[in-house]
């Protein structure tokens, strides 16, 4: 069957209070802008940015906020038919301060984890290349089967698995199960995509990066993505193949928000257009940079 839809994103959507100033901590920051959220969000705008057909499967408050969201997806083009608009629950929110680095937040969680299997519809996965979520979407129930669930079934239907392993203990405090359920992910042999400081909170402990991938390739990984920040990213395969690329020179105007999402999205989009292994990561780079060099959201339309 023809492959129409590029990639399906499936978990949170949420509104991003990001902070005015330059602020390490949210009880140090005094005003907030508001803009669209959510990893597989974010990473599904910044796609279709760049061209490609994507389809979003959420959950938001049937509110002010969740027409906000849906409105802002629209107007980029997404296919928002799968977001589901909840009458019980309001939206989801997350606080974040405005930093150069990982960024100090605190999540209000509501509407954003009630995705259920009868949301992720296989028709939509049949027609589609890639699916991707995030340790975020997968941190609550009944989110977590949902995915799980929609994950087994777009393997059987020859679609490519993605996932951002966004891994922070204030969402996810059950440590146990995050390990369990992002090992049964990896067993789904998707692209891995994973930074730094995500690796320390998964394993507890400072880890080498050669460490990292070969965890993660073991656990059934197609490929790992390890993002070093400043020290640019590298690319292990289950292949045996091994390729970094330096961090692109850039004047940072914004915040370090977003930019992983940027990264991935220039990633796979790159993987969608054929290019191999090295161009993947060198379009990731380019795209993470005009992420940092600009205050704010990005243009409509991006060229990488």
């Amino acid at each position: 069957m023809l492959k129409e839809r590029d990639i399906v994103v499936v978990g949170e959507l949420l509104v991003d209070l990001i902070g005015h100033e330059i602020r390490d901590e949210i009880f140090r920051t005094h005003s907030f802008r508001r803009f669209q959220g959510g990893s597989p969000a974010n990473l599904g705008a910044n796609m279709r940015r760049l061209g490609k057909n994507v389809h979003i499967i959420a959950s938001v408050g049937k509110d002010g906020m969740g027409r906000y969201l849906i409105q802002e997806l629209e107007n980029l083009g997404l296919d928002t038919s799968g977001i589901k608009e909840r009458e019980e629950f309001p939206t989801s929110i997350v606080l974040l301060s405005r930093t150069h680095g990982t960024p100090d937040f605190i999540a209000y969680r509501e509407a954003d984890h009630y995705i259920f299997s009868k949301d992720i519809d296989d028709e939509v996965l049949r027609k589609s290349k890639l699916y991707h979520t995030t340790c975020f979407a997968l941190s609550r129930h009944p989110a977590q089967r949902a995915i799980l669930d929609g994950a087994g079934r777009a393997v059987e239907l020859g679609v490519q698995l993605s996932i951002d392993l966004n891994y922070a203990p204030a969402i996810w405090p059950d440590h146990i199960e995050a390990m369990h359920v992002i090992q049964t992910y990896c067993n789904l042999s998707p692209f891995v995509k994973v930074s730094k400081d995500d690796c320390e909170r998964i394993f507890k402990k400072k880890i080498e990066s050669e460490e990292v991938c070969e965890k993660f390739l073991k656990w059934g990984a197609k490929i790992v993505c390890l993002t070093l920040g400043s020290q640019g990213s590298l690319l292990w395969t289950s292949e045996g193949q091994k390729f970094r690329v330096p961090a692109a020179d850039v004047k940072v105007i914004g915040d370090a928000t977003g930019a992983g999402d940027a990264f991935w999205a220039g990633f796979l989009s790159a993987w969608l257009d054929n290019k191999g292994w090295k161009s993947c990561l060198e379009s990731a780079s380019k795209m993470a940079a005009i992420k940092l060099s600009i205050d704010g959201t990005l243009p409509e339309k991006v060229f990488l």
